[in-house]
């Protein structure tokens, strides 16, 4: 974040931060959402902190800022029947609001147990040769909403984890350049070749607080056990 704040400053732009899988997760001790002009959480059901449906929400310390964006989430209305700009309706329903003010008390707690998973995933599946793991920088602090080895023959690999029982997902399977919404840009592929291999390799294993250390074991067992066969 510091060389993209160091570029906005020196030609004037706005650092807006998507922090929407990043609850809780710090940059040199600062959280995700304060590091720029403002900063977007998804509260969807399967994030770090979520709803009971679809909710969201931005954070800034402009007061300006935050007003513009309460009246564009409210049909551009300062005041009922008052439209000022074209604005939609992107207002949070109250239940939504509710359950995260519950569950927001045990952010912290959940992404510690969600750490500590990470952890052991490390301490079986380091050193497994074809096996790559997510790195945490010194300077910062991850609350792993997901965690995504990279793997050769992941769909194969996939069907033998299904087989053990072991249900992985694959975050994401396109690239955004070779997305049918962005064809007219003209990409092909081959045109980012460091992305292409990652979508082709990316495999995200199960994580959530509630893992044991039993299953996470199974889990990283079995892979390293797929991985080094012949």
């Amino acid at each position: 974040m510091d060389p993209i704040r160091k570029l906005a400053e020196k030609y004037g732009l706005l650092v807006v931060e998507d922090a929407c899988q990043a609850h809780g997760s710090e940059y040199k001790g600062k959280r995700a959402g304060s590091l720029g002009q403002a900063g977007c959480f998804s509260f969807y059901p399967g994030k770090n902190l979520g709803a009971y449906g679809e909710a969201g929400a931005v954070v800034t310390p402009s007061r300006d800022l935050a007003e513009k964006i309460r009246i564009f989430r409210d049909h551009g209305q300062p005041r009922r029947y008052y439209h000022e700009v074209v604005g939609w309706n992107g207002r949070m329903d109250g239940i939504q609001g509710a359950v995260l003010s519950v569950k927001l008390k045990y952010l912290d707690q959940w992404n510690n147990q969600r750490r500590e998973k990470a952890g052991l995933y490390r301490q079986w599946l380091s050193g497994v040769d074809g096996l790559t793991l997510p790195e945490e920088a010194d300077y910062a602090r991850h609350v792993y909403h997901l965690y995504p080895v990279r793997i050769k023959n992941r769909d194969q690999a996939i069907e033998a984890l299904a087989e053990k029982g072991i249900s992985c997902g694959i975050h994401y399977p396109l690239p955004i350049h070779l997305q049918k919404a962005y064809a007219y840009l003209g990409h092909k592929s081959g045109d980012f070749p460091v992305s292409e291999k990652v979508a082709a390799e990316l495999l995200s294993l199960p994580m959530f607080p509630e893992l044991t250390q039993a299953q996470v074991e199974y889990v990283a067992a079995s892979l390293k056990a797929i991985v080094e066969s012949p």
